[in-house]
Order: structure tokens, then C-alpha cells, then sequence
């Protein structure tokens, strides 16, 4: 009895509150304007410190390399080379070679990039790998010119020639007779060291 009366007494609080809806203010209320928001301009303060972009063309890299540039890639390429060749990976140690041979070239150390280029050219022939095979007499055919051997130069040129034709690469053979043109039509090729002598008395004649 005693709940009972107490349910009722809150069930007519409730109604009590809830008739006062009427008292309510639906008034529509003001609406402020929207505070502008700021602009971030510090990406364009940041972009005008930097130098405006031209269209000029960059001078080109030069591809004679330091000393310590040659020893550090000898090791990394020897390194490579000597782990295709341990664990028989013959094909791509052929390849580590043609690299080694390159980078002596960039160091006018012509000896040595002969004997690596004569090591890769074997193994590539033992892979029957001919587009390497064919770079590797492009590569070997210059280095030879240049060390003043024109006559085995055209010999190797005119092996990857014949290759190239054989094995059907057009491309290979349009690169290996422009190469054999310009070494038939350039029959004063002065080996390099020659050929630097060469010009720097030829520097010192124009000094005096």
C-alpha cells in the first residue's frame, strides 16, 4: 500500500513538469555570422625561398670517375662476381665482368678492361647469351681501337655482325655497322694515351 501511494504521487509529479512544455520559448533565436577562417600561406612563404626553375639543360655528367669511386665499385662488383662464380652462377657473373670492364674504361685503365671484357665475352659464348655476347665484341672492338689495334677491332665488329644477322636482332646490327663505319672512315684513330699527349701539346703550341 505504502509503494502504491508512492508510485502515485510521482506519476502526478511527472505530469505536473511535463505540462510545463507550454512555458517553453520557440523563439527563433539569432544566428551569427560564421567567423572568417585564416589563410595558411606559409607553403608559398616556404616555395619562394627555393630557386626558381629554369629550362636550361644541365651540363652532362662527366664519365671519367675518382679514384676512390673506382675502388669502391671494384669491390662491390668483385664481390658479386666472385659469388655468381662460387656457386655457379656463370650467366650473371658474365655480366658482373662486362661492369667490372666498364668501370676500368671510366678509368682509362684500358689494359684491364680488355682482359675482363675477353672473361665475359667466354663465358657469355659458353651461355649461348648472344645479345651480351654481341655488346661484349661492341665494347671490346672500341677498347681495342683505342689502345691502337684497329685491325682486331674490325675483326671483333665484324664477328658480332655476322651474329647479330645470324640471330635475327636488327637493332644489334644497325649499332654494329654504324660502329664499323665510323671505324673504317676514322683511319688516324690515335690510341688514348697518344691521343691525350696529343692534345695537350697541342694546347701548348696555341699558349706560346
Amino acid at each position: 500500500m505504502r509503494y502504491s501511494l508512492l508510485l502515485v504521487i510521482l506519476f502526478a509529479f511527472n505530469l505536473t513538469a511535463s505540462a510545463q512544455w507550454y512555458k517553453l520559448d520557440f523563439k527563433k533565436h539569432v544566428r551569427y555570422s560564421q567567423i572568417a577562417s585564416t589563410k595558411y600561406n606559409a607553403m608559398k612563404r616556404l616555395m619562394a625561398t627555393y630557386p626558381v626553375v629554369t629550362n636550361k639543360k644541365l651540363a652532362p655528367i662527366p664519365t671519367v670517375i675518382s679514384q676512390l669511386q673506382l675502388e669502391a665499385g671494384e669491390r662491390v662488383i668483385m664481390r658479386a662476381a666472385q659469388h655468381n662464380m662460387r656457386f655457379r652462377q656463370y650467366g650473371e657473373a658474365s655480366y658482373r665482368f662486362s661492369e667490372l670492364a666498364q668501370l676500368y674504361v671510366k678509368a682509362n685503365r684500358l689494359s684491364e678492361a680488355k682482359w675482363y671484357y675477353l672473361q665475359s665475352n667466354l663465358i657469355s659464348r659458353q651461355q649461348n647469351d648472344y645479345p651480351h655476347t654481341i655488346s661484349n665484341l661492341i665494347c671490346l672492338a672500341l677498347v681495342k681501337a683505342d689502345l691502337g689495334d684497329l685491325t682486331q677491332a674490325q675483326q671483333d665488329l665484324t664477328e658480332a655482325r655476322e651474329m647479330a644477322r645470324n640471330a635475327g636482332r636488327t637493332q644489334d646490327l644497325k649499332l654494329v655497322e654504324e660502329k664499323l663505319k665510323f671505324l673504317q672512315t676514322n683511319k688516324t684513330w690515335l690510341p688514348k694515351s697518344e691521343l691525350r699527349y696529343a692534345d695537350a701539346a697541342e694546347t701548348t703550341a696555341k699558349s706560346k
